[in-house]
């Protein structure tokens, strides 16, 4: 059995079409219909938080003036971008059929010892950043070690530095101790705003990357003799790209200031879409991406096709906890400031964003915007339930419906796909 095999049959790629083995091309009429059939056969990706956010959008729109205005889409985009990035870095571990519940604290621990290393020993913060980044990616490869070598379950690994980071940022910050960010190049992460040209040049770079990628697939799959998608579904792709980003750049872009005029796409939003762009390259297109998705779906078979696990699973966890830094970075931009806090809260709102977004539990089918979707589920669920001004115990009640929902809908989805675990 090849990796490429165990990889399909666990997680079918939306690009792969029912039509492989024909040897010819499926025009458009078949890829709908193969589309259709893997939804009906429960593999329905992210069209129920795509449906759940329409849903939520309209109603919150109908209850709240404020909702549809151009500063709360903005100030949408920034709550979102911390949960965003946590929640793709979880899609790695996820993948794999493990779960890293010390994400978010590491990412603090991280930003703790950043800003400390600033403010009592002076580094530059460059330096001081590397060092953070370091530590996460040295807290990946330790996670890694257990889980893959030692062979201890990894919730019960990441469950126990979850409460001893927790410890670890209490001695570094203090009790009650906050440090002040004071670096502006890193503020403006998610504090500033990209000029009214530049949400422009975004939109069309992301057209060429987007038509790029897309046309070099097709040649790639027409030179190993694959059948390719309909040229069509390319082009409406890309149109729907121009449609829905010039939309969006041209809200962003009017002036929603109360004193002074501020105007543009939040510089957030292109940093968070090259991060989309590079996990998901990674997944979809590398050796180490199908290692991933043939792991998650059977990991015996994957051993035995040559795969090597314990070195999968090992750079997983180092992807997972560096990513986790960036997103504990997000929030510490955000608010301007670091404390013992950071991380603790979030990890869980992580893994309910991947888990809504269509990314399964038990391994082996999601992908990195399917978290994306679930992340800016949760976001408007609490920006929403904020513009009503209603007590924080309504977000927590409706956000744990939602995942409660999100997981039945994954086991449903695997039992009519046949995928059952025994």
């Amino acid at each position: 059995m090849s990796v490429e095999t165990t990889r399909t049959a666990a997680a079918p790629d939306p690009a792969v079409s029912d039509l492989i083995g024909s040897g010819v091309e499926g025009g458009l009429a078949d890829q709908i219909q193969a589309w259709w059939q893997r939804v009906r056969g429960g593999d329905m990706g992210a069209l129920p938080a795509i449906g759940g956010l329409v849903v939520l959008a309209i109603l919150f729109s109908a209850l709240s003036p404020f909702f549809l205005t151009e500063r709360n889409f903005a100030n949408l985009l920034n709550q979102a971008a911390t949960l965003v990035v946590l929640g793709m870095a979880l899609v790695f571990v996820l993948l794999l059929g493990e779960i890293d519940l010390s994400a978010g604290v590491t990412g603090g621990v991280a930003m703790a010892i950043f800003v400390s290393l600033i403010a009592q020993f002076g580094l530059p913060w460059p330096l001081a950043l590397v060092i953070a980044f370091t530590f996460g990616i040295g807290t990946g490869a330790l996670i890694g070690f257990f889980v893959a070598r030692v062979g201890i379950p990894s919730f019960v690994v990441t469950l126990g530095l979850f409460l001893g980071f927790q410890g670890l940022a209490l001695i570094i910050i203090g009790p009650g101790g906050l440090y002040r960010l004071q670096v502006p190049e890193l503020i403006a992460l998610q504090n500033g705003n990209l000029p009214v040209w530049g949400g422009w040049v975004m939109l069309l770079v992301m057209l060429l990357i987007s038509g790029g990628m897309s046309f070099w697939d097709r040649a790639r799959r027409a030179r190993a003799g694959v059948p390719n998608r309909a040229i069509s579904l390319v082009w409406i792709k890309l149109a729907a790209i121009a449609l829905v980003g010039g939309a969006f750049v041209y809200v962003l872009n009017q002036d929603r200031g109360q004193v002074n005029p501020v105007e543009g796409v939040p510089v957030i939003v292109p940093v968070v879409l090259v991060i989309l762009w590079i996990g998901t390259f990674v997944l979809d297109r590398t050796k180490f991406g199908r290692y991933v998705y043939a792991i998650g779906g059977n990991a015996e078979a994957a051993r035995r096709s040559g795969v090597k696990v314990r070195w999968v699973k090992w750079w997983a966890f180092v992807i997972c906890s560096a990513l986790a830094v960036v997103s504990s970075l997000f929030a510490v931009s955000r608010v301007g400031s670091v404390d013992a806090t950071v991380g603790r809260d979030i990890v869980l709102s992580g893994v309910a964003a991947a888990v809504v977004g269509g990314v399964s539990l038990f391994g082996g089918r999601g992908r990195l915007v399917h978290a994306a979707i679930g992340a800016l589920v949760i976001a408007v669920i609490t920006n929403g339930l904020g513009l009503l001004k209603l007590p924080s115990g309504f977000n927590l009640l409706v956000t744990g419906g939602v995942l409660i929902l999100a997981a039945t809908v994954d086991a449903l989805s695997r039992l009519r796909g046949g995928q059952t675990r025994t």
